[in-house]
């Protein structure tokens, strides 16, 4: 009779779960979502798709900062060069966006190498700097290079069709958003249990013991920048779909910080943190906006004058308070939770 829990094969050991009730969830999850375009309105399809995007560039930056230990804030620079190539392609080339949604991940990918090879030898706050330049250098070159990003003016795309359905409209846009989010989530998470996660997360926890164990940190170092900045390219070509325009004032400073935040709050190293991290933070301006409209501001005045600031409070005291009482993130509550229950009434 089977007690506790315990593996009987190397098979079981690499599953991605074993519990019948995550794969049930799973299933209601994925009905859930299936049957959304049909139920909810266009404002719920557009903020789920934006909360999937999130998904999709916390995702890939969960392998850089949470797996390998590689900070980086220059990740709205890689969203920026994700969503200025996927619309130049579409808009000036033609390209149909089954090649130009990956061609944008590949760019963002080739690109991170410039950042990522000279700061092979930097950790920590070194490192994050590096990024933050590199980024402030992307955003300088789109404006000047006019010939080819359009500079100031920005791209607009054309209709994109996906076997003849117009990605303009929203439940449409919500089920190629939702396939593209699946399939990055089911890679991420065959990735971290292949031997370049495990290696990734050696050089994480000690960086002089993984070299003395025979990992080449150089060639795992430049294969996280890379990786990591595929899926974020990814996400930015799905980001200028969903807005249809791309100029350079989307890509500021404060989304690599929101990026950051997604991966600290959600629980860092974790794939299910990631998800969780960026629909909380992609959620939290849609409950501070009903929060005011339902105790004491009722035309949400006070919240469209001062959007940017409460939103800005907002994320900085959920960071603190997040890293002051639940460092390990959502996923660290989960788990507690979890735990609980399954102890109860013997929690201790």
């Amino acid at each position: 009779m089977r007690t506790g829990s315990f593996k009987r094969s190397y098979a079981e050991l690499t599953a991605l779960t074993d519990s019948a009730l995550v794969w049930t969830a799973i299933g209601m999850l994925g009905v859930i979502l299936l049957l959304m375009p049909l139920t909810a309105g266009n404002y719920a399809l557009t903020i789920a798709t934006a909360a999937m995007v999130a998904i999709v560039g916390a995702v890939g930056l969960n392998l850089l900062t949470g797996m390998t230990g590689l900070i980086s804030v220059g990740q709205s620079g890689f969203l920026a060069i994700g969503a200025y190539a996927n619309g130049i392609l579409l808009a000036d080339y033609h390209w149909p966006v089954w090649f130009s949604l990956p061609a944008a991940g590949l760019i963002a990918a080739l690109l991170s190498l410039l950042v990522g090879i000279p700061s092979l030898r930097l950790k920590g706050l070194y490192l994050a700097i590096t990024t933050l330049a590199f980024a402030f250098i992307v955003n300088h070159v789109i404006l000047y290079a006019e010939k080819l990003t359009h500079g100031p003016n920005g791209i607009f795309l054309p209709k994109v069709f996906v076997f003849g359905f117009d990605l303009a409209k929203d439940s449409h846009l919500f089920y190629f958003v939702l396939a593209i989010t699946v399939l990055t989530v089911l890679a991420a998470l065959n990735l971290a249990r292949t031997r370049i996660g495990r290696a990734w997360i050696a050089i994480r926890d000690h960086d002089i013991a993984a070299r003395a164990m025979g990992i080449d940190l150089v060639r795992y170092k430049l294969l996280a920048f890379m990786i990591s900045s595929f899926f974020v390219g990814i996400a930015g070509a799905l980001l200028s779909l969903q807005i249809r325009f791309v100029n350079v004032d989307v890509f500021s400073l404060i989304l690599s910080i929101e990026a950051l935040a997604m991966i600290i709050l959600g629980g860092l190293g974790s794939i299910a943190g990631a998800i969780l991290g960026a629909i909380f933070l992609t959620l939290l301006p849609e409950a501070i906006r009903i929060a005011f409209a339902t105790f004491g501001d009722p035309n949400s005045t006070t919240y469209t004058t001062y959007v940017y600031e409460i939103r800005g409070i907002a994320y900085g005291v959920v960071i603190v308070a997040f890293l002051r009482f639940k460092p390990d993130g959502l996923i660290g509550l989960w788990r507690d939770t979890r735990k609980y229950w399954s102890n109860w009434p013997l929690a201790h």
